[in-house]
């Protein structure tokens, strides 16, 4: 019995995706929300999981084809293809039956042909380690090794011990069961042992199995092996939490060791350097709403500077209490975002949208957050952030930037923006230019939080003093906002942010 499993639907506005990239292939076998494939849409990029458990009969729909929402996808089998599983099971029946002469299952296939007994010796060497090899000889004298034209010789060998003489003599099951380190123990028990031995590191090897371009990444960055990681996933597959852990455990003897003049890192070159590839669906559809927003609309920027150092103060001082509370850590972000939400509202012409000749002023806060990923920027919604206090945005930017990296995230969330913030200052820009996309008509960058010696009042007097300071640049569509309306909004936000009075609005 064949189950088919469709495209589903992806948000309202959602009707159609394209297939990016299969992750499992027909003879696969998966589990119950196990991802199977990699499907881009207008809105988002998103792993389709299999709501059933079987193995994959048919892939109807190929990488790169635009399918509508509930067209089928692939077929899943619930038990016609884990025949050739199924079937595996009754032969290593019998050869634990058997375990006295052979312990492994392909042995008796192996031991069909007991006269080329000179075969097998050359083929362990080539299937295992010199090893392999020697620990023969350790088992059994060396003329046990030695004479290969004669077969006496393995006759001699079965009186002086009856269970293991037999597998000793016959070369061909150290062959078969060349995956099995024999290596391992020389006691008579060694073939029985060395079978969980050689499961082993098959599970092992197979822990990662698929891993999505950003655990691989972060792997990368962290300089950790996948393949001494433990996935914690369904089936086994290695998480993003689980490269971290890993991360974190090689961290802590190297904090312990004495720290070394660092060495510069070298700029890896990029895999991608002399090649061409085609533009994602995301990319294409980003590019053609950049374009049209540029030739729809009149875009400039303004940019003013605001001292944080009382932000950065309070921030250090409760950001302990603030993580142990909301499992959250607390950044500068939420700060700017609850500073802009309460100037939005006294300033709507920043929060509005064009609608013809008509300008539509929202009776909400909705402000996109700016996430880097991967495949390209996107834009998840905080909804209603007027209505937040420091603790609701910094969970909920820490939540969608999360899901948004790792795919997770519903198109909807992507809808319903009234206002955008972006953080270039995570990446170390003093500031830009951010582009406004439609229907919006502002977008506030923050730059990168940076001591600097700057000019303070003290004692009815002025001084220099060390302070953090921040350049905040809002885009806008000069349409509808002008020079002065910018101004009033940024300077809302600038007298916010250096009064620092946010204690009330911590959450804690």
């Amino acid at each position: 019995m064949s189950e088919s499993v469709n495209l589903p639907a992806l948000g309202e506005s959602v009707t159609e995706g394209t297939v990016t990239r299969w992750l499992k292939n027909v003879g696969d076998r998966v589990e119950v929300d196990e991802p199977l494939l990699e499907v881009s849409t207008d809105k988002v990029d998103t792993e389709i999981p299999s709501p059933v458990a079987g193995v994959i009969e048919a892939i109807l729909v190929q990488e790169d084809e635009t399918v509508e929402v509930g067209t089928a996808l692939v077929t899943i089998g619930d038990g016609s293809g884990a025949g050739a599983d199924s079937g595996s099971a009754p032969e290593a029946a019998p050869a634990e039956a058997a375990a006295p002469e052979a312990p492994a299952a392909p042995a008796p296939a192996a031991a069909a042909a007991p006269a080329p007994a000179e075969e097998p010796a050359p083929a362990a060497p080539s299937q295992e380690a010199p090893s392999e090899v020697v620990q023969p000889s350790v088992d059994a004298p060396a003329p046990a090794e030695q004479p290969a034209p004669a077969a006496p010789a393995p006759v001699q060998e079965a009186p002086a011990a009856p269970a293991p003489a037999p597998v000793a003599a016959a070369p061909a099951a150290p062959a078969a069961a060349a995956p099995a380190p024999a290596a391992a123990a020389p006691a008579a028990s060694a073939p029985v042992a060395a079978a969980p031995a050689a499961a082993a590191p098959a599970a092992s090897g197979s822990n990662a199995g698929y891993v999505t371009p950003l655990v691989r990444k972060l792997a990368h960055d962290k300089g950790i092996d996948l393949g001494t990681v433990t996935g914690t996933g369904v089936g086994g597959r290695i998480r993003k939490e689980d490269v971290l852990a890993a991360a974190e455990k090689a961290a802590a003897p190297a904090a312990a060791a004495p720290t070394a003049t660092a060495a510069r890192t070298p700029l890896e070159t990029s895999p991608l350097r002399g090649t061409t590839q085609p533009m994602s669906r995301l990319r294409k559809v980003v590019a053609e709403r950049a374009v049209a927003s540029m030739q729809a609309s009149a875009q400039l920027t303004t940019v003013v500077e605001v001292d944080v150092t009382k932000v950065a103060a309070l921030r250090d001082k409760v950001k302990g209490a603030f993580l142990e509370k909301t499992g959250t850590k607390l950044s500068f972000l939420p700060f700017f975002g609850l500073a802009a939400a309460e100037a939005l509202k006294a300033f709507p012409i920043i929060n509005a949208t064009v609608d013809g000749d008509t300008i539509v002023y929202p009776d909400h806060e909705s402000i996109s957050i700016a996430v880097d990923t991967e495949r390209g920027l996107l834009t998840p919604v905080v909804k209603n952030a007027g209505d937040l206090d420091i603790a609701g945005f910094a969970t909920q930017i820490a939540d969608l930037a999360a899901r948004t990296r790792d795919n997770k995230l519903k198109p909807d969330e992507l809808a319903g923006g009234t206002f955008t913030l972006t953080n270039t200052g995570s990446r170390g820009a003093l500031f830009d230019t951010p582009l406004v996309f439609l229907p919006q008509v502002a977008i506030l960058g923050t730059g990168i939080v940076a001591k600097k010696p700057a000019v303070v009042k003290v004692d009815g007097g002025e001084a220099i003093a060390i302070r953090s300071m921040v350049y905040l640049a809002l885009s806008y569509d000069h349409r509808i906002v002008d020079g002065a309306d910018a101004a009033r909004f940024l300077s809302a936000v600038k007298e916010r942010l250096e009064e620092a009075d946010f204690e009330n609005d911590l959450g804690l």
